[in-house]
């Protein structure tokens, strides 16, 4: 369509406007082609006949729902008006500083601090798209550090502007964000180092101007450089073009460089008073400016900072103090007087104060300087000449010094700074920070405007080229034709600046020469320029400026002082003083090879992406110059290497006044930082870019039916598109979205509106209409009413006469009368009658009551039997239910001892065998006792009949030897020494045989025994003194007779089972003739051997013995307890019986029931009978077992000396024995198969008892009670035949390693059952198949086992392995959500079972009596719980993580992006931030993907068993963290707070509210984390104009803060 068709009534446009740049106006009426003027009205409602012409119509305004646009190129019409009004709505309006223009960020300085700056906002903004959240710089910064992540590559953010703008504020914004998001995990905080750098430069570098009071006065580029892991590993910082006339000049309201004033602040402190320093009002480089002060800023605490941050980056307080001595050399150094002598001459007195500490603190002597500040040395060919200066020239060359020495120290810090800043490793990636001055045009602009306004348009040329590639990018990603877009290109004013014979390189050449002026210079350029490029102008009324036309403005420059700055000079022989100085930091300022002031060149390679012209080498360029356009190439190719980010800083008004919009200021530095140039060059193409849904959503209604019937809606945009916009050059179709070029949307919207409005005009006609005809009605009815009485008011006053009237006044007196006669009657009859009814009427009523209080006086005589009849139901009932719960008890714990005795039973086999066998061993004991007794009596009396026997003899034998005495005596000496000896070891050795021989028989015997044979010794030592052959006959009489003792020892005994368990040496002892003591020797062993063998028979006999006396005891009181049991059953059953019997009575209506009870108690008869049977065989098996035991005692006694024919018969008694035990369990299982027949017949007979009951009820509680109990006694029958049954198993499998609860495994399958129980183990297999917690209680068993066996090192290594292998299982997993949701159940489940069985009284005291048996017994568990529970809290945590982390992304798509409520919000257009994010574009989410992600957790929670508390937890806290992503995208996403997404966030969480509800997750407290997001959502809705609605929204929200 034509544009002129847009210009209809209605609509708006701009209009150019002296105050305010543009205002808007309103079209009266349409324009058509030819019009010579437009008719508008103005906003202050004055209308305006405006002159136009076909070629320049005024700009179209936007439609209402572009207004506010976060991005500007998302507007339909591109124009400066229309960014001019969108900035001035989001900023004076909004409050919002931020606005994206294309791919730059248009900061507006607020003039005030704003809360958005803060680590919550730097978390909120990490992560996410740049296109999702509001405009800022750490959208920004983020877009470069995803991008550098990402993509591997370089990146820059270039922050440019004018002074006062806010650039290093907002550069120091973006490097915060990246030490914060990119924490590094070292001890060396290089963060904090980075930041720290900041306030360091910005004390050397920035000082006040009359634009802003912290504006850089130098360029600086910082690269923060990154590892493979993208974590800060250094920086390095380069600067360009520091303007060092400032330390010897400022202007009105400016200052020198803040460190200065911060020195002169600290002045009176101890450490600073060498320097000799006082206030900034004494010193010339700081006064001049004629306000040392800023307001609202301590230069003192300023300085105490600046130390602080020295010392983190590790500068020592002596680099310090060498820093601030330079300093104050300075500030010294501009007080030196120079005085003129002459006009010629001048000169510096050698006792000026300022000199001499001047030259104190740089080491130097100050007769020289004092010379050489007034002279200079002219070296020629042929001579050397010093040349005096004058006091201009003087005071010149005395600020040239202190620029040069300011300079070298501003480079020596940043060179510090980055040595600071260096990094050992290697460089992965880096992001580079560019805080550069913007373009700048003064009322006098000089040399450094023109270097920084040349430095702009190198950095214009880079942008322009970058928007132009990202623009054709786009085009080809949606498979646009791509036409070539004429942009403008600032090459031929760089070309007129830095090409060869260029502005630059005619100044340098100037400065070379010796004569060289700034008038020459000049003149040169005008001989090459003037007429020649358009781009350079001469002015008219001056001689000694020029103008170049630069791509924002044109900017005249003053000629004057361009030589001397380019220059920058010091003269040789002040250089030469200072290189002699005495103060070290001073002379390497001036040394001939000073090392690079930044090891930047050497630290970075970087490849440009972009050609650039290299400088010409042909002469070694010294100059400032040539120095800038070297750093500028540098600067230039590091750019081109990098992916650029733009930030364009916007100073709002001159007057530094918070939200105040100065529109000229505004369009200026608009037109200045090239915001406008990315408009252009957008609005050439197709500014206007919807997605095809947001197309369709928003212009549905200009949708025909047969359109909206395709099923795909590109088909129907497309053909709406066609139908609307005949022209298709002015749209094109992209793989998903539509552009339109500018102007479209506009009209799209016109068309909208006018849909609108045709269709509310509709609404209203027919609005209007029924109105009309209602009121009509109404008036009609109560016309008709009115009319009504009017007539018949008439009627009655044309019908009544005089004599009418006298008529019927006597009528009515008649009438009167006649009425009060007639009513006296009536009144007296009614009266009579009424008396007469009263009295009939009482009579009836106390009748009626004295009969009511006989009927009530018999009533309660029959309440009270009813009451009692039916309090004896109540009670029977009660009592009936109390005998049932008592039949159940009693069932469970009769079930309970039947267990509790076959477990007993289970020993008894073992104790009765080892009883009997104990009595065997006892009898045999006594036997062994008194045979030896005999035969040691035996033993005694062969001795003592010997012994008399020998006594004789001697006694004959003594008269023969005293006729030998003499002859003998010298023999008798020698012998009896040699008898002595043998007696004494004869002695010991008798003694020792005597001991152990008799040691089992009584004491008294065996003592006496031992005494006579001392006797007899003794008697043989005194007869033996005679002969040795006596002696020698009596030894082997000893040995004859210690052979038979053997003998008839050895006899009583099996000899071969004696000879082996002797050894060879024990029975040569026995046979071979030797010594006496030898064969004594031999007896001992033998005698030892045969005790240790009796020994063990009767340890084992004994034994056995026990034990069968202990089962015997133990079948007696298990009999005790069954007829114990049996007698309650006969009285439960006694009392069923009178139940039963007294039902029937009342019951006399059912005989078949009658016929039922009577079977139950034949059947019960015959249980009973049984039952006694069964316990009378029990007896009588139990007495013949015992007397069979006292029958095998008996014979044992008998048999004493047949040893292996008694272990035969201990043998076959015990096997005997043991199937007597099998048959008494065989007894006992049928006993309880019997009562389980029992208990079924009983439950039976309850239920019939029940339902007897019942039949005396109402029908419908007759039912619902008969049910009920029927239902209660099925399930215990079948809980108690289940129970039974698994009893029945348990008992059939008896062996003697069984037990209940606990899996049996070795020591070696440990890692096998780790293996395959935790490592291998498939989560959902075991979900699906079987029991969720299958793991953890299988390992509870193995916990059992290990505890049963009472070994500590098995359960301890079992624990340990179990711990391990669920930490490892996890670390495996950590992003496997089922995973963790499967161990974390597990875990917790056997943790509570550790806690349950294991100690913890918290969970004991819960337990069941059956279920304390189960609990540990020998080891407490109380550590391993402690890490069991910390694992399980690790687990727990990362289990949120994954969950948080799969849902985050959906959750701002879900709950504010999407629709839930369809046509209720318009879409806007994206703009390019949103269209060109770094993040590919995926399937979009909506609210249904929230639900079945929430879903998928619940069931996933749930089919792996996790406990409903830590469930309900996790909902809570992903509830928590729904509102919260929510609210906070909310709060920083502007476009977002509407009423209608109010609707929609409202609709939103009604759903999670219905999830919850669906889920009988209620309780879970997770609605109340919504809360917030509610009140806001509520808030958004909400009328907000008067007092009164503050009040309710004060009420309301109380879960919001104020700020939100």
């Amino acid at each position: 369509m034509a544009v002129a068709e847009l210009y209809t009534q209605y609509n708006r446009v701009w209009i150019p406007d002296p105050e305010e740049v543009w205002k808007s106006a309103e079209i009266a009426t349409d324009y058509r082609v030819g019009d010579k003027v437009l008719r508008l009205l103005l906003e202050d409602g004055t209308e305006l006949d405006y002159s136009v012409n076909p070629e320049s119509l005024p700009p179209l305004r936007n439609p209402d729902i572009l207004v506010g646009e976060n991005d500007l190129t998302a507007l339909s019409y591109l124009h400066e008006p229309a960014v001019l009004h969108n900035l001035r709505i989001r900023f004076a309006e909004s409050k919002l500083i931020y606005t994206y223009s294309g791919i730059i960020l248009v900061a507006m300085n607020p003039y005030k601090q704003l809360p958005i700056y803060g680590d919550a906002i730097i978390h909120a903004y990490s992560g996410q798209n740049m296109g999702d959240m509001d405009p800022h710089i750490f959208a920004v910064a983020e877009e470069a550090y995803k991008q550098m992540a990402r993509n591997n590559r370089n990146q820059s953010i270039i922050v440019s502007g004018e002074s006062g703008a806010g650039k290093t504020v907002s550069a120091r914004y973006a490097m915060r964000y990246f030490a914060t998001v990119s924490k590094s995990g070292s001890n060396a905080h290089v963060e904090d180092k980075v930041l720290a750098s900041n306030p360091i430069t910005e004390a050397v570098g920035n000082a006040k101007t009359t634009r802003n009071d912290n504006s850089s006065r130098f360029g600086k580029y910082t690269e923060i450089s990154f590892d493979e892991q993208n974590q800060i590993i250094g920086a390095n910082m380069r600067t360009y073009l520091l303007e060092k006339s400032r330390v010897v000049f400022q202007s009105e309201n400016e200052r020198n460089y803040h460190i200065f004033y911060q020195l002169c602040a600290s002045a009176q402190q101890s450490e600073f008073k060498h320097l000799k320093l006082g206030s900034a009002e004494e010193f010339n480089y700081t006064r001049m400016g004629g306000n040392t002060v800023i307001e609202g800023v301590n230069d003192r605490a300023e300085m105490v900072e600046t130390q602080k941050t020295f010392t983190l980056l590790g500068f020592k307080e002596d680099f310090q103090m060498d820093v601030f001595k330079i300093l104050a050399a300075i500030l010294h150094l501009g007080n030196v007087q120079i005085t003129a002598v002459g006009n010629e001459r001048s000169s510096v007195s050698e006792d000026d104060s300022h000199l001499k500490v001047f030259c104190e603190l740089l080491g130097l002597e100050s007769g020289r300087v004092a010379q050489w500040l007034c002279n200079r040395k002219i070296v020629t060919s042929s001579e050397t000449v010093v040349k005096p200066m004058t006091r201009p020239q003087a005071v010149n060359a005395r600020d040239a010094l202190a620029k040069k020495i300011y300079a070298h120290l501003f480079d020596f810090i940043v060179e510090r700074i980055n040595q600071a800043l260096q990094f050992s490793g290697k460089q992965h990636t880096f992001i580079g920070v560019l805080d550069i001055y913007g373009f700048e045009t003064f009322d006098v602009n000089s040399f450094e405007q023109f270097c920084i306004n040349y430095a702009n348009e190198k950095l214009q040329q880079q942008f322009n080229m970058h928007v132009f590639k990202l623009e054709q990018e786009e085009y080809m990603k949606e498979d646009i034709p791509w036409t070539l877009i004429d942009f403008y290109d600032n090459q031929p004013v760089i070309d007129l600046i830095e090409a060869k014979m260029g502005i630059l390189e005619l100044l340098d050449e100037e400065c070379l020469l010796p004569h060289g002026t700034d008038e020459n210079w000049l003149q040169k350029l005008y001989n090459n320029f003037v007429n020649k490029n358009p781009l350079f102008e001469k002015p008219r009324m001056s001689n000694t400026s020029f103008v170049i036309q630069h791509f924002a403005d044109k900017v005249e420059y003053k000629c004057e002082g361009f030589l001397e700055k380019n220059r920058d000079t010091v003269y040789d022989m002040l250089v030469e003083i200072l290189r002699a100085s005495k103060f070290h930091l001073c002379a390497n300022f001036f040394q001939e090879n000073p090392a690079s002031a930044s090891p930047f060149g050497s630290m970075i390679t970087v490849k440009s992406a972009k050609q650039v012209i290299k400088p010409n080498s042909k002469h070694f360029r010294t100059t400032v110059g040539s120095k800038f356009r070297s750093s500028l190439y540098l600067l230039m190719e590091t750019l081109n290497a990098t992916t650029p980010h733009y930030v364009r800083c916007i100073k709002p008004n001159d007057e530094k006044l918070p939200f105040e919009f100065d529109s000229k200021r505004i369009v200026q530095q608009l037109r200045a930082c090239g915001v406008l140039e990315t408009i252009r060059i957008s609005a050439q193409s197709y500014p206007s870019r919807w997605t095809y849904i947001e197309f369709y959503s928003r212009y549905g209604i200009l949708m025909t039916k047969q359109e909206l019937s395709f099923s795909d809606k590109k088909e129907v945009c497309k053909a709406v598109l066609h139908r609307l916009i005949q022209d298709s050059n002015q749209y094109q179709f992209g793989k998903t979205k539509i552009f339109f070029r500018a102007g479209q949307v506009a009209y799209l919207e016109k068309l909208r509106l006018d849909k609108l409005r045709q269709s509310c005009v509709v609404i209203q006609k027919h609005i209007r209409g029924w109105l009309q005809r209602k009121k009509f009605l109404r008036e009609r009815r109560a016309a008709l009413i009115i009319q009504q009485y009017f007539r018949g008011q008439q009627t009655v006053r044309k019908a009544i006469t005089a004599v009418a009237l006298k008529e019927a006044w006597a009528a009515i007196i008649i009438q009167k009368h006649c009425r009060g006669y007639l009513v006296r009657n009536l009144y007296q009859l009614i009266r009579v009658a009424t008396i007469t009814i009263q009295a009939y009427t009482r009579g009836f009523l106390a009748r009626r009551r004295y009969r009511k209080m006989l009927e009530e006086h018999k009533a309660v005589i029959l309440q009270k039997y009813a009451r009692a009849w039916l309090a004896r139901r109540r009670f029977q009932s009660i009592r009936r239910f109390v005998l049932n719960i008592q039949l159940t008890y009693r069932v469970q714990r009769l079930q309970k001892k039947l267990e509790d005795q076959n477990k007993e039973n289970h020993g008894l086999v073992e104790k009765l065998t080892s009883l009997a066998a104990l009595r065997a061993g006892d009898v045999e004991k006594i036997q062994k006792l008194e045979a030896e007794l005999e035969r040691a009596a035996a033993h005694r009396r062969n001795y003592e009949e010997k012994g008399k026997r020998y006594r004789d003899a001697v006694e004959e034998k003594l008269a023969k030897l005293q006729k030998h005495n003499s002859e003998l005596e010298t023999q008798k000496d020698q012998i009896q020494l040699k008898l002595q000896e043998k007696t004494e070891e004869l002695k010991e050795k008798m003694d020792n045989l005597t001991k152990q021989l008799f040691d089992d028989v009584q004491k008294e015997e065996r003592q006496r025994t031992i005494s006579e044979f001392e006797k007899e010794i003794q008697l043989l030592q005194a007869q033996k003194i005679d002969v040795e052959k006596h002696v020698q006959s009596q030894k082997r009489e000893m040995r004859e007779k210690m052979s038979e003792i053997t003998k008839q020892l050895l006899e009583s005994y099996d000899i071969e089972d004696v000879r082996s368990r002797l050894s060879v040496e024990d029975l040569e002892h026995l046979n071979e003739d030797g010594e006496l003591w030898f064969a004594y020797e031999g007896l001992k062993k033998a005698t030892r051997v045969l005790e240790s063998h009796f020994q063990s028979q009767k340890e084992c006999y004994e034994k056995e013995i026990e034990a069968l006396n202990f089962k015997v005891v133990h079948l007696s009181q298990e009999i005790n307890h069954l007829q114990k049991l049996f007698r309650e059953e006969n009285d439960i059953n006694e009392s069923i019986r009178l139940e039963v019997t007294r039902l029937t009575s009342e019951n006399m209506m059912i005989p078949d029931f009658k016929q039922q009870i009577s079977e139950l108690e034949k059947q019960k008869q015959d249980l009973e009978i049984r039952l006694n049977e069964q316990t009378e065989k029990m007896k009588g098996k139990l007495e013949e077992l015992s007397n069979q035991l006292n029958r095998s005692q008996e014979e044992e006694g008998t048999q004493r000396k047949a040893m292996e024919a008694q272990n035969e018969i201990h043998t076959k008694e015990k096997e005997k024995l043991i199937g007597k035990i099998q048959e008494m369990q065989e007894a006992s299982d049928h006993l309880k198969k019997q009562f389980e027949t029992e208990s079924e017949v009983k439950s039976n007979f309850w239920q019939e008892a029940s339902r007897l009951t019942l039949e005396n009820r109402d029908l419908e509680e007759e039912l619902d009670m008969k049910d009920r109990v029927i239902k209660k006694l099925q399930d215990q029958v079948k809980t108690l035949s289940r129970t039974v049954g698994k009893a029945n198993d348990v008992h059939s499998s008896s062996g003697p390693k069984e037990y209940l609860g606990m899996l049996q495994y070795k020591r070696e399958d440990e890692a096998k059952l780790i293996q395959n129980l935790i490592l291998d183990l498939k989560p959902r297999g075991v979900v699906v198949n079987m029991i969720p917690g299958l793991p953890a209680h299988i390992l509870f068993m193995c916990v059992r086992y290990a505890d049963s066996l009472n070994d500590a090192n098995m359960l301890k290594s079992l624990m340990n392995s179990t711990i391990n292998g669920i930490k490892q299982v996890v670390k495996e997993h950590l992003e496997d959500f089922e995973m963790l949701s499967f161990w974390l159940s597990n875990t917790c489940h056997f943790l509570n079972c550790l806690k349950q069985y294991s100690g913890e009284e918290e969970f004991m005291k819960h337990n069941s009596p059956h279920q304390n048996k189960n609990c540990l017994n020998n080891f407490d568990l109380s550590e391993y719980r402690q890490i069991l529970s910390d694992v399980a809290i690790r687990i727990y945590h990362q289990f949120i993580i994954i969950m948080e982390k799969n849902i985050q992304p959906i959750i701002v798509p879900g709950m504010l992006e999407y629709e839930s409520l369809q046509g209720i919000s318009g879409l806007k257009p994206t703009g390019f931030r949103k269209r060109s994010s770094s993040v590919d574009d995926t399937d979009g989410y909506t609210m249904t993907s929230v639900l079945q992600q929430l879903s998928y957790f619940y069931t996933t929670m749930c089919q792996n068993g996790l406990d409903p508390e830590l469930v309900r937890q996790a909902v809570k806290q992903l509830f928590f963290l729904i509102g919260a992503v929510t609210l906070n995208s909310l709060f920083l996403r502007k476009d977002m707070c509407s009423c209608r997404k109010g609707m929609q966030i409202r609709c939103n969480i009604s759903y999670l509210e219905e999830w919850l509800k669906d889920k009988n997750l209620q309780n879970s407290l997770a609605k109340e984390t919504l809360e917030p997001l509610s009140q806001a959502a509520w808030l958004l809705q909400v009328k907000k104009t008067t007092d009164s609605d503050a009040k309710e929204i004060y009420e309301r929200c109380t879960s919001l803060s104020a700020v939100q």
